[in-house]
């Protein structure tokens, strides 16, 4: 390493701003190691002795002896007592010759993946909004979330749970598990014991496992169409074929469901309020339903995703209640009626699933974070969850109107709303005449949020439109983005 270039090369590497905050001895062995990957020190290249390299940097001796030191550790030198530091023979020879910049970066390449892994990569993910926008969906309001009483309660969690550092049980943690099943058994009518809860990150997290569990590898599973983008993805990325079945104004069409030949024996449903219609599954075909599901041996996953914000009357009792031969899996979120941040989710099994589905949770990711369940438990226990959920009922209709309205005021040519009994979003249609992506990109373009209904459907529907979210925005911010809207359509 005796030309001036290469000394000069490694005190530049040595100064780079992305080493500058390591110690000096770790910025002189990346640099160094740098230098041997990229070929400038060839292989068997003898090193300058450590007191004259520390001299040539203004380094000192101990400084480049702990650096050549490590990389000899690191296989990228040997050291020969009497004869001095050389690049190892073995690391580089692939490069001599080759200037770093002939390396065609990863991404241009052609990556070997799976055939699950080009499934994923093809089909897309999910994304989820990071920020409160005009109109993304399924956001709740965030600000008016009680903040002071839940860093209370977690700083109570804290003190008294001495172990909520550690690993906790796949299963969920018991408090949260007997919360969530007294909330569900008197808010939803269910039939839950905290032994059948299992508390995980997400509704998608949920879905993901009961395809895991419930059916094989390219084996069929039925799915409402139109039907929540989420629960496709999660259902196609362990790689099922998912069949549809189509909805009315009463839910699921039973007649339907009766007339698949699929061989299917699991069906996800959003019976509370279906997505994105907004439709209440009718009685009769709840019990069509369960009925379905003995008969075919089979499982009904029900999604019970913001049945808590219900506007006209009470909310209907969900499935699982009703369903006496337990075969459905009742799934519930945090996410919808406190903060998406919180990452909780819950499904509640029937006893024989139990097992499985803690065994596999257990594989997946471990345990949802200790402190976090504890805090809700509390939250729950202690009247805040119920008290929240009210005054976020509350405001929500207020908002759920004022999009009515200023849609009628601002976009009457344009789309018909239709008013939702429930939720966080609302559907519209677009007039005749009007194509959906050509809005998307309109709205895009003026930086508005305008989820696409076509998406939702495994075929096109005859009428495209939008889902707008309501919820995280005041009366004034929905009238406002409405008419930004309406001059970004003209």
């Amino acid at each position: 390493m005796t030309p001036q270039f290469e000394l000069d090369t490694l005190k530049i590497r040595i100064a780079a701003p992305e080493l500058a905050a390591l110690d000096l001895r770790v910025r002189v062995q990346r640099a160094l190691r740098q230098l041997v990957l990229d070929g400038v020190l060839a292989p068997g290249l003898r090193l300058p002795a450590t007191r004259a390299l520390a001299q040539s940097l203004g380094v000192s001796r101990d400084t480049v002896e702990m650096a050549y030191a490590q990389l000899r550790l690191d296989g990228y030198l040997r050291r020969q007592a009497g004869s001095g530091s050389f690049v190892s023979p073995t690391i580089g020879a692939s490069l001599l010759g080759k200037p770093a910049t002939a390396l065609q970066p990863l991404s241009a390449q052609r990556v070997a993946l799976s055939g699950r892994g080009a499934q994923i990569l093809a089909s897309g993910g999910v994304a989820d909004q990071q920020s409160v926008k005009a109109f993304a969906t399924g956001l709740p309001e965030t600000r008016a979330f009680p903040l002071d009483v839940w860093e209370r309660l977690r700083r109570q969690a804290a003190s008294s749970e001495h172990h909520v550092l550690l690993h906790g049980d796949p299963q969920g943690a018991e408090p949260l598990r007997q919360a969530i099943a007294d909330y569900v058994n008197l808010e939803r009518g269910a039939r839950a014991t905290a032994g059948q809860v299992l508390v995980l990150s997400s509704t998608r997290q949920a879905l993901y496992l009961c395809a895991q569990v419930l059916a094989d590898a390219h084996g069929p599973i039925l799915m409402e169409d139109p039907g929540y983008f989420g629960a496709r993805k999660a259902f196609e990325m362990a790689q099922l074929q998912v069949v549809p079945v189509p909805v009315d104004a009463d839910g699921l069409c039973i007649e339907h469901l009766r007339a698949d030949r699929s061989g299917a024996n699991t069906i996800y449903v959003t019976p509370s309020h279906q997505y994105p219609t907004g439709a209440t599954l009718a009685l009769e075909r709840r019990f069509a339903l369960t009925d379905w599901a003995a008969e075919r041996q089979g499982w009904i996953i029900e999604d019970d995703y913001d049945s808590q914000f219900h506007y006209a009357g009470l909310p209907t009792a969900c499935v699982q209640g009703l369903d006496t031969q337990q075969r459905t899996i009742y799934l519930g979120t945090f996410a919808k009626s406190l903060y998406p941040g919180l990452r909780i989710g819950y499904m509640v099994l029937p006893p024989a699933l139990v097992k499985p589905m803690t065994y596999a949770r257990s594989i997946l990711d471990g345990h949802t974070p200790q402190l976090d369940q504890l805090t809700l438990a509390r939250f729950i226990a202690d009247g805040h969850f119920a008290a929240h959920v009210r005054a976020m009922r509350k405001v929500y209709a207020v908002r759920r109107d004022a999009m009515a309205q200023a849609l009628q005021r601002h976009l009457p040519h344009v789309v018909t709303a239709q008013l939702p009994p429930g939720g966080l979003q609302m559907p519209c249609l677009l007039h005749e005449g009007r194509d959906e992506l050509d809005t998307l990109r309109l709205a895009a373009q003026a930086g508005i949020v305008l989820p696409g209904l076509s998406r939702l459907y495994a075929t096109p529907p005859q009428r495209g439109g939008w889902l707008l979210g309501f919820a995280a925005l005041t009366p004034h911010e929905i009238d406002s983005g409405i008419v930004r809207l309406a001059r970004a359509l003209g």
